[in-house]
């Protein structure tokens, strides 16, 4: 065996090379782990290519290391936790694909036959880890050249890649997203012409292409790919539909979707979060719909939050996305995300701050994030004051919370409250009354305190003609403690 070579220093490797040479046979770690070696990423993807069956050695080791062995027969892959990682192994194959489907028709094949079905050329290297060829890098299609060159390109005719295997053409996208790299002129066109077999693609597929185009560090640049493909308009035609200008006279709106790009990105560069980047991609998802001309005032937009906040239903459960507290996070933001910019341009006063922190809740920072990002004109004096005034709503912002305890409150008076105090039946007026105390407390009328609401509720009930038949005492907070949680009878 050669001198020992840093990525395959872990033990398995050792381990999986004395097995294959006992067996006869030849193996190799393949794709992922061997790219990101080259460009310093950590990887702990490991995939062992045999030629033979890779089965048989995943068992050989799974015996030695008396680890857990998944088999996947259907698939001819095998799964085996040893030495602190997981490796899969598979036998080399060669793959032929019928035209509607993804699903390939599988049969043994060499390395290269292997490699060649791989998806590019910078997923094709492979390093031997048999005997004297240890680490030794093989590379008939030129991958460590594309890496060198920062190029995405497929080892043979990426028609016949991107027509086997469509998902393909959203993996050409988001790793030249991720990576920062280029997609070669030829690999490119092929993706322009065979872009409508996209559609033969699972959502849950492409949405997991798509949300890693999402989260990479410029975002932006796969949705310029996506755009420029023609694949956009197939898988995300809301967002498609945001690109141009129109103009009438001497009023053009601007281009919405360059816009969207360029917050998408602002909120790349200051947050990781996979949701609050959505809730950028969606913002003015809606400006197509609300877009209006007005002589005076030029276009308009209006009520675009409000439509945009009903329309990411539909699109979570369009692109596959999750129908949970994710959405309904995405679809807040959106609603609320001209409110702090309609603040920063007025006076910032109490009341305003109350209801934002009140209809924000512990989702306001995210939502301050958003609407930062979302600043993005060319005039910095411009850019200056907005963001002064962001700073400034922070402040007021942190001041009430502490004074007041506004964020996810809820009013001091209940619905129950008022119907033990009046003797009354459920009713719009109890609805009326905990609304108007509400606001009072959003005001600054009255603190958020039991006994000010209660005086309020009072007052409102006797305008509205109610009796009092009895009072009630405030609720009495109960705080769990260690003690009385241990101390509680267990549930059957």
């Amino acid at each position: 065996m050669k001198e020992e070579f840093a990525p395959l220093a872990n033990p398995v490797f050792a381990k999986i090379s004395r097995i294959v040479d006992e067996l006869g046979v030849e193996a190799y770690v393949v794709g992922g782990y061997v790219r990101d070696y080259y460009l310093r990423r950590p990887s702990t993807d490991i995939d062992v290519v045999v030629v033979g069956s890779g089965i048989e050695v995943a068992e050989a080791l799974g015996r030695e290391v008396r680890g857990k062995v998944s088999v996947f027969k259907t698939f001819g892959t095998a799964m085996v936790r040893a030495c602190g990682t997981e490796v899969e192994f598979v036998g080399a194959r060669k793959e032929s694909y019928s035209q509607d489907s993804r699903k390939p028709t599988v049969s043994p094949g060499t390395l290269e036959d292997d490699q060649r079905r791989r998806d590019f050329t910078i997923n094709a290297m492979a390093w031997c880890l048999n005997g004297d060829r240890f680490g030794e890098l093989v590379d008939p299609f030129e991958g460590m050249y594309d890496l060198e060159d920062c190029i995405i390109r497929t080892p043979c005719d990426p028609d016949i890649t991107f027509s086997d295997d469509p998902l393909r053409m959203m993996r050409a996208v988001r790793f030249a997203t991720q990576l920062g790299f280029d997609i070669d002129e030829e690999t490119f066109e092929a993706i322009e012409r065979n872009r409508e077999r996209i559609k033969i693609v699972s959502k849950e597929r492409i949405i997991t292409e798509l949300n890693k185009i999402v989260l990479s560090p410029v975002p932006s640049m796969g949705f310029d790919l996506l755009e420029a493909t023609g694949l956009l308009e197939l898988i995300f035609p809301e967002m498609h539909n945001l690109k141009g200008v129109e103009r009438i006279g001497n009023h053009a709106h601007k281009d919405n979707f360059r816009h969207t790009l360029k917050v998408l990105d602002n909120v790349a560069r200051r947050s990781d979060d996979l949701w609050l980047r959505w809730a950028a991609v969606l913002h003015d998802i809606a400006k197509p719909l609300t877009k209006a001309y007005d002589k005076k005032a030029g276009w308009t937009f209006h009520q675009h939050e409000v439509v945009g906040s009903k329309m990411v239903r539909d699109i979570f459960r369009r692109l596959k996305l999750p129908m949970n507290e994710h959405m309904k996070f995405v679809q807040k933001l959106v609603y609320l995300h001209l409110r702090p910019i309609i603040l920063s341009e007025d006076m910032v006063t109490d009341s305003a701050v109350r209801r934002l922190l009140f209809e924000a809740g512990d989702d306001v920072e995210a939502l301050m994030t958003l609407c930062e990002a979302d600043i993005t004109s060319g005039i910095d004096a411009k850019v200056k004051r907005y963001l002064a005034n962001f700073e400034l709503v922070r402040r007021k912002m942190k001041d009430l919370e502490e004074r007041d305890r506004v964020r996810n409150f809820q009013p001091p008076i209940t619905g129950d409250i008022i119907m033990q105090c009046y003797d009354l039946q459920p009713c719009g007026l109890i609805g009326q009354i905990k609304e108007v105390i509400k606001n009072a407390i959003l005001d600054g009328d009255i603190r958020n305190d039991y006994a000010e609401a209660y005086a309020l509720m009072e007052r409102l009930a006797e305008e509205q003609g109610l009796k009092k038949v009895r009072d009630v005492a405030a609720p009495e907070v109960v705080t769990a403690t260690a003690e009385s949680a241990d101390s509680a009878p267990a549930e059957d």
